[in-house]
């Protein structure tokens, strides 16, 4: 047997599912200069196939030139190409057990051409200096703390188009530091060949797309967002993949990384094929891959595409298009044992991270630890809230009076997870309609009620997550093909959105308790969720302290409430924090509670709503005032 290139503990661990930097073992590799054999390593996992070499400009795509040995019973195959160099293009020509030859990009691939060319591309040592030590030792310290997470949602390719990851990262920085987030999540910038799929369709998981740059250049995205303050979420795809045959698919012949059952390795909402997760060396592909974002790329967190498509056997699957598990159920026994392996080995490598699932049923336990019967998420978007809540702001408000218990409803279940509120991308496409939009009534209750409701949102527990152009109220659905329409801010009505969103992202981090125990219950206190004849909501929001509090108000019909009492936990002066419906913000100012630089109201020992004082308060029509006090 030739000797082996490739360490036996490297192989060992591979094979069985725990080699967690997989992408310093596989792939393409330049070997040191000093190395008598100086070139460049090739190594693929492909057990099943009859011969694999490597195809690529160094040979002129011949496949005879650069033949790969197997690497022991391991399934892995390996080889030198002593003259390709760091910068080649490459393929693996990968021949089945039926003598078909299929040129495969390399699933490990650090580097890729520019879609819709398909090949990979060797990298050579990084030569990126990182300037972010003090974030991410700060982030790391914080692990275990309540942390504030306003989260800005971003389309790099749309956000404003045309622009490299270094440019995207200076303009993304000056703009989300003026707003106040504290997190940009991008849509998946993995490779994928087909643009309209957002990302959400991936061919190379190892490698950043290179329709804005190199892996460098999006490393100094990340570096220059670190330096400003503003922590990076990556959207992640491990649920599914698609099926071109120069990719994942039937990679060296046979179902690899899928299911060879149709019935558990297609998906039939996207006609993508789905990881097995029971396999070893798939799972070992995924959890490193994880890491892989969040060790060499500094990455703050990952947002988990489509969990529930994951976690159920049956998804968007009818009566005898799937297979049950060994007990007769419907869950995905291998996805939860992938779930809480990946989230145990994130956070015991990396503490400071989060790890987001965008799970859209009443799963249990998604946020909770694995020794508790969790999944060992940090945090769940909350879609029933989503739901409930745009389904609410749709209602005409002469009829929400109806619909009161949408917005209450949430509540009952709001710390059994740590949430996220999530207005994301996927509200605001394919004929659902923008924000805007979503708000019944004329043009100006439109914008009035959609200040109103980010209002509430901002108030309410939970972490915030809005998708780009939020803050400026666009007309019309997103488009992933053009830039957001940033003329608007030179209109008030848009503009006026724009500001009462940064006057909340301001007020969140200058009042703790805003954010504090958004995921604890003795953060919230209902001062009146009974209120349907008026369409109005009133509670308050606790600081850990309990010496710091926040009272919401919210009054979602065009009615103004003179004569409004608000019960409050002590006498004497609170701080009107904002008013949505101040002229600033294109409101009608209805005896304007802002009018002065630092307004306040004066708390009498009238006890009201459960509480021993109270306020006397003007409310607006259609708006969301937030008073504060401290004592």
């Amino acid at each position: 047997m030739a000797a082996l290139l490739l360490g036996e503990i490297d192989l060992h661990l591979f094979g069985e599912g725990n080699h967690r930097r997989l992408w310093d073992f596989l792939g393409a590799h330049v070997v040191d200069a000093a190395d008598a054999s100086a070139g460049v390593r090739f190594s693929v996992w492909a057990p099943n196939a009859r011969a694999v070499s490597v195809v690529g400009e160094w040979n002129e795509w011949r496949d005879s030139e650069t033949r790969l040995a197997p690497q022991g019973r391991s399934g892995v195959w390996a080889g030198i190409a002593p003259t390709a160099r760091a910068g080649h293009r490459y393929k693996f020509a990968v021949t089945a057990a039926n003598g078909v030859t299929t040129w495969k990009a390399d699933p490990m691939a650090r580097g890729a051409e520019c879609p819709p060319a398909q090949a990979s591309i060797v990298q050579g040592p990084s030569t990126m200096e990182w300037h972010d030590d003090e974030w991410l030792a700060s982030r790391d310290a914080a692990a275990g703390s309540p942390r504030p997470l306003r989260i800005y949602e971003v389309h790099l390719g749309s956000w404003k188009a045309g622009l490299t990851y270094r440019e995207a990262g200076e303009q993304l920085a000056d703009h989300c530091e003026y707003l106040g987030f504290t997190h940009v999540e991008l849509l998946p910038v993995a490779e994928h060949p087909y643009a309209p799929s957002w990302g959400y369709q991936v061919s190379g998981y190892y490698a950043p797309t290179a329709r804005y740059g190199s892996p460098d250049d999006f490393k100094a995205f990340v570096d220059i967002l670190h330096q400003r303050g503003i922590g990076v979420i990556l959207d992640w795809v491990p649920a599914h993949f698609p099926r071109d045959v120069w990719a994942l698919a039937r990679f060296d012949g046979t179902a690899l990384y899928e299911h060879d059952d149709p019935r558990q390795g297609e998906h039939p909402d996207w006609g993508t094929l789905v990881f097995n997760y029971g396999r070893n060396e798939v799972s070992n592909f995924l959890i490193a891959n994880a890491l892989y974002w969040l060790e060499e790329f500094h990455i703050d967190g990952l947002r988990v595409d489509a969990v529930a498509s994951m976690l159920y056997l049956d998804y968007s699957r009818q009566p005898g298009e799937w297979v049950p598990n060994r007990f007769g159920g419907r869950e995905n026994l291998d996805a939860i044992e992938f779930f809480k392996h990946l989230n145990s080995v994130v956070f015991g490598r990396l503490p400071g991270t989060l790890m987001i699932a965008e799970e859209s049923t009443s799963w249990p336990r998604v946020t909770h630890p694995p020794q508790y019967g969790g999944l060992g998420f940090s945090h769940k978007w909350n879609m029933g809230w989503m739901h409930d809540t745009l389904e609410y702001v749709r209602h005409d408000p002469v009829h929400r009076r109806w619909h009161h218990r949408d917005l209450t409803f949430g509540l009952l279940y709001a710390f059994s997870e740590q949430f996220v509120l999530p207005f994301s991308h996927d509200e605001v496409v394919h004929g659902k309609g923008s924000l805007l939009r979503k708000v019944a009534g004329d043009d100006w209750q439109r914008f009035a009620g959609l200040r109103a409701l980010y209002g509430w949102m901002w108030a309410y527990p939970g972490a915030k997550l809005v998708f780009m152009g939020a803050e400026m109220a666009p007309w019309e659905e997103w488009r992933a093909d053009a830039s957001l329409p940033w003329h608007l801010l030179e209109h008030a009505p848009h503009r006026g959105v724009f500001d009462s969103v940064t006057t909340l992202n301001r007020l969140a981090a200058s009042w703790p308790a805003m954010w504090e125990q958004d995921h604890e219950p003795g953060g919230f206190q209902w001062l009146d969720a009974d209120d349907a004849n008026h369409s109005c909501y009133a509670f308050l929001r606790w600081a850990r302290s309990g010496t710091e509090v926040v009272a919401c108000v919210t009054n979602f019909t065009p009615v103004p409430r003179p004569g409004y009492r608000l019960g409050v936990p002590h006498v004497g002066e609170w701080q009107v924090l904002i008013d949505t419906d101040h002229t600033g913000f294109w409101g009608s100012g209805f005896r304007a509670l802002q009018g002065s630089a630092s307004p306040t109201i004066t708390a009498s020992s009238d006890p009201w709503q459960g509480q021993p004082a109270s306020v006397l308060i003007d409310l607006p029509p259609m708006a969301t005032v937030l008073i504060g006090g401290r004592w």
